[in-house]
């Protein structure tokens, strides 16, 4: 049986920003990331989406590939920063667009829009795996190592990715929308997974932090849900945000490139 934990952080006792992925910090000791950026317009349906590609152009051999999948607000500068930084930790990184155009949008019009796209699963599907099959053919990607990050809204959509049994390496959610009416089934999730969310999140309390826990367990996935203790907050992750936490979030990042690197 696959294993499955919940790690609980009651209090930052420890601090994880000087963890690395192994092999990013073995190519950093020996050469001068020169870091290649590309706007990539792909059509799906009709719908014109622009995504950002990035990857160190000083490494020469295939590297994985991991997609991120931006806030409610649509592709934006967090979401192209995340995949620069990505870039620098020796993976090809595609921020993706969700929405279309490749545009951010109002935070008025970001709660209708997020709704709507994020549950209309077969749209997502397309959408995700169009971005997923630029990814796969970028230069220097290993199609054979893929995974998938993502924030709040995006952390819904990787999450669901999982549960309608995408078959790559692994996702990982930053204070994702962990409950979205859909449920995964014992047997449907082929990626590893990992989740990481504020133990105040007001747009996951408790109970629904519970039932995560319980579908994972039931649909037994291989799972590992990150609660930072005495943070009262949903988006600690951006620094533009008006909830931004560094430790946690530095902490975050660092378990995600653990998470990462263990799998590849």
């Amino acid at each position: 049986m696959k294993s499955k934990w919940v790690l609980i952080v009651l209090s930052l006792v420890f601090l994880l920003t000087g963890l690395t992925a192994e092999g990013a910090q073995d190519m950093d000791m020996d050469r001068e990331s020169v870091i290649y950026t590309e706007e990539i317009s792909y059509t799906v349906d009709g719908q014109t989406l622009v995504g950002l590609l990035a990857y160190d152009e000083s490494i020469q051999e295939p590297r994985p590939g991991i997609l991120v999948v931006h806030e409610w607000q649509g592709i934006n500068d967090y979401a192209k920063k995340r995949a620069v930084d990505l870039a620098k930790e020796g993976y090809v990184a595609f921020a993706l667009d969700m929405y279309g155009d490749g545009k951010e949008i109002p935070r008025e019009e970001a709660r209708d829009m997020s709704s709507r796209i994020g549950t209309d699963y077969p749209l997502v599907q397309k959408r995700f795996n169009a971005a997923l099959d630029i990814l796969k053919e970028a230069e220097y990607t290993d199609p054979d190592k893929l995974g998938a990050i993502g924030y709040c809204f995006g952390g819904g959509i990787v999450l669901n990715m999982a549960r309608l049994g995408t078959d790559i390496d692994g996702v990982a959610g930053f204070h994702s929308s962990i409950n979205t009416g859909l449920n995964a089934e014992k047997g449907d999730i082929k990626t590893k997974i990992l989740a990481i969310q504020g133990d105040q999140d007001p747009a996951a309390p408790r109970e629904k932090q519970e039932a995560f826990i319980q579908e994972m367990n039931e649909a037994e996935a291989d799972f590992t849900y990150i609660i930072y203790g005495n943070l009262p907050a949903h988006n600690f992750t951006n620094p533009s945000g008006s909830s931004y936490y560094e430790d946690e979030a530095n902490m975050a990042w660092a378990s995600m490139l653990v998470f990462f690197d263990s799998l590849f």
